[in-house]
């Protein structure tokens, strides 16, 4: 029987429960378990497509098309497994379903409440991955806090649960705060306190409490903790702050999450967890040769969380070359109008990356960086928009194409190099609607990004409305502009590179998205190795 683990938080939000769950999830699966991770959040979006990169951070996207929560790229990444549609539910989805249901008749003429109809769509859900009989183990993250009002639902569905499943089958991890005052020098319970007695009066009765702290906390801290929140004291687990989030688990082990969890759980001990290639990673990411500066050209760079993925593929590939990558953002917007001095900006950096994005807000400032780092041979990245820019860019400079530029900036372009694809132009509804998912991309055997592949044949994910445009394909090709892949089945130009560059790759899609701890992207790979070189020669 597959056993359910959920992790909720109190006292803030931004603690670290998906960070948590990650980690217990890879402690489960470094002892041989099969586990998977969800999460459920409390707002009434379908899925997170529609929010503002600033409102929610990034929209991840999962190998079937389901736009989710960033948090399932934590759990991606950390436990180098795919997640799908099934990982993430949100209130909206909920609802949705519930009332489809409604009109369908399903519920017989009978009256549709929260309890007991949208609990038990809630149940249905929690339990829908844990039915498929592939995993020992499902973890779900709670979003929002105890006492928010949007998450009483879930929190009285998770009480039914625990319930019908029995307390060997079903355990709560409560993530809470302990501060630290340092005009009294001293840790505070009480939010912690309250949060389980908030907990306590939904019904549920937290079986762990992990607590975030500055500080180490003692052994009387544990005493109060256990006897005011109810929980065995060792059962209160310590979640120091971390230099990295790839510590986390290190720090979990140590103190003993895992074991906690197997023996509430009475799952079998069956070995003590594996973790020498995460080990690996962590100590030549702490003990890098070489450090490299790239510059992230974007236009949601207020909020790091908006281009999260990017940012923890760089990790992966500065440990994988034993190089440290200080990444530093630079917003579009600041290079853009005649007066600006490009160069003062971008001459500093090792490589530049053109981030993904939407709109026309910053665009032509995109397009600037392409062109300056082309003309300088500055190593070159570029994402979904990032690649489009880089053809507009050359399309305008090289190739000589009079008025060109692409119909998401601006419909009545002269000549749209990149344009909206075709099945996408009778489209008037936002959500779950662009190009999204997994799709297969054949690679030129000669290019360079076949060569950080080391193969032709790949499948990466996507999520736009625009292309590169094939009617300016021969011409683009004549100027120098190499085609380096493209979807077998439809012909979408899916890689661009200049050969004569040091490094000069665009893509179409979201490589950072497929980015693992154990598996460093490729491209991300090659890139860093790209700038290090650069550096290496100054």
């Amino acid at each position: 029987m597959t056993k359910y683990i959920f992790v909720t938080g109190g006292v803030t939000s931004s603690l670290g429960k998906g960070i948590i769950a990650a980690s217990l999830a890879k402690l489960l699966q470094a002892r041989g378990l099969s586990v998977t991770i969800q999460k459920f959040d409390p707002y009434l979006n379908v899925d997170p497509g529609t929010l503002n990169p600033y409102e929610h951070g990034e929209c991840f996207v999962t190998d079937d098309g389901a736009e989710t929560d960033l948090d399932l790229g934590h759990y991606e990444r950390f436990l180098n497994i795919s997640t799908s549609q099934a990982n993430n539910v949100t209130t909206g989805r909920i609802y949705q379903t519930v009332i489809e249901k409604e009109r369908r008749g399903d519920y017989l003429g009978k009256t549709v409440q929260v309890i007991p109809h949208v609990t038990d769509e809630i149940k249905r859900r929690i339990q829908l991955l844990g039915t498929t009989g592939e995993y020992d183990i499902v973890i779900t993250e709670l979003g929002g806090t105890v006492g928010d009002i949007e998450s009483l639902p879930y929190l009285e569905s998770l009480r039914q649960l625990r319930w019908e499943l029995g307390v060997d089958n079903c355990i709560t991890v409560h993530l809470t705060l302990i501060p630290y005052l340092a005009a009294a020098k001293e840790l505070k319970t009480k939010p912690t306190q309250h949060s389980v007695k908030e907990l306590l009066q939904t019904g549920i009765q937290p079986d762990i409490l992990v607590v975030r702290t500055e500080h180490e906390i003692d052994d009387s801290i544990r005493r109060k903790l256990a006897l005011f929140c109810n929980v065995e004291k060792s059962c209160i687990v310590e979640a120091l702050d971390a230099s990295t989030i790839y510590d986390v688990p290190l720090h979990m082990l140590k103190e003993g999450l895992d074991a906690t969890v197997v023996s509430k759980l009475r799952l079998p001990d069956r070995k003590a967890p594996d973790l020498s290639r995460w080990k690996d990673f962590l100590g030549k990411l702490k003990n890098s040769t070489h450090e490299v500066t790239i510059g992230l050209v974007g236009k949601y760079n207020e909020l790091q969380d908006a281009y999260k993925s990017i940012y923890e593929a760089f990790i992966h590939a500065g440990a994988m070359n034993e190089c440290k990558v200080k990444v530093v953002p630079i917003h579009s917007e600041q290079l853009e109008g005649e007066a600006r001095d490009v160069g003062s900006f971008l001459d500093r950096f090792d490589g530049i990356l053109v981030a993904p994005g939407f709109g026309e807000r910053g665009i032509e400032g995109k397009i600037e960086a392409v062109r300056y780092v082309r003309e300088n041979g500055i190593p070159f990245f570029g994402i979904c928009l990032g690649m489009q820019c880089a053809v507009v860019e050359f399309s305008r400079n090289v190739a000589g194409i009079a008025g060109a530029g692409s119909s998401e900036v601006d419909p009545l372009t002269e000549s749209p190099v990149i344009d909206i694809m075709e099945d996408q132009k009778d489209i008037s509804t936002k959500g779950g609607t662009m190009r999204l998912g997994a799709y297969e991309c054949r690679l030129d055997p000669a290019s360079k990004t076949a060569k950080a592949y080391g193969t032709t044949e790949i499948s990466e994910r996507h999520r736009h409305r625009y292309e590169f445009n094939n009617r300016y394909l021969e011409e683009l090709t004549k100027a120098g502009l190499t085609i380096a892949g493209v979807n077998p089945k439809t012909n979408l130009v899916e890689v661009i590179e200049i050969g004569d560059h040091p490094y000069f790759v665009g893509v179409q899609y979201h490589p950072e998205l497929k980015s693992t701890v154990e598996n460093p992207h490729p491209l991300f790979v090659s890139f860093v190795a790209a700038a290090l070189k650069k550096r290496l020669k100054q």
